[in-house]
């Protein structure tokens, strides 16, 4: 039986992996080099890919990665300040409370970005446990580390959870933890493969959750 629904944080609940590839796409190009998407894309949910040592390998030379990072920074913020939370997430909130689900977050980013931005949304106080990066070590996703920390701190065995993440390394790392896991891609991850999900949604808006937690585990829920 499922009895807690574990969120994502960024490109499941907010959208900051778009802003984040133009910001540096951009950055890329004012240096006359490309950030390609592939390379991109096999870093999405996790944090091993260092842009600025990428950048300098493609130029051959070392930058003043301060500098970039203020311009890089500035460009990030304004394209963030337009998103807002995405669709469907805040009736899945909705549904699992009145099923009476336990509601946990699983991030690879730190609390400081996690929470800040929970804060700004009008969320924070959706979630009884919020595992990011730095309460394991800094280890980020694929490794499963704030996942089995979301399961511990909920309080239910592995099989009792649903995970919905956006990206491979998400889904990697919440299957690894031992959980049911939907994977829900944005346009960041749409042409990414996610078939290791149990379930695959293009939109939270496409289903209903009591229905996508019977799909996911086969009526045994």
């Amino acid at each position: 039986m499922i009895r807690a629904l574990i969120f994502d944080f960024d490109g499941l609940i907010f959208d900051s992996e778009t802003p984040d590839f133009i910001s540096w796409q951009e950055t890329y190009a004012y240096f006359g080099v490309e950030l390609p998407r592939d390379v991109w894309n096999a870093q999405i949910g996790t944090v091993t890919f260092n842009p600025y040592l990428h950048l300098e390998e493609l130029l051959g030379r070392p930058i003043d990665r301060q500098a970039v990072w203020a311009r890089r920074k500035a460009r990030d913020n304004e394209l963030l300040a337009l998103q807002t939370i995405l669709p469907g997430v805040e009736a899945y909130l909705a549904e699992a409370r009145q099923l009476g689900l336990k509601i946990g977050l699983a991030s690879s980013s730190d609390h400081s970005w996690v929470d800040d931005h929970l804060q700004r949304l009008g969320l924070f106080e959706q979630f009884e446990v919020i595992c990011c990066a730095d309460d394991v070590g800094g280890v980020a996703k694929p490794d499963p580390a704030v996942y089995q920390a979301a399961i511990a701190a909920l309080t239910i065995s592995p099989k009792e959870g649903l995970a919905l993440e956006d990206s491979p390394n998400g889904v990697t790392a919440a299957k690894a933890a031992g959980l049911y896991c939907t994977a829900v891609p944005n346009q960041m991850t749409r042409d990414l493969n996610l078939d290791h999900a149990d379930y695959i949604l293009n939109a939270l808006t496409d289903m209903p959750l009591s229905q996508l937690i019977t799909e996911v585990t086969n009526g045994t829920s």
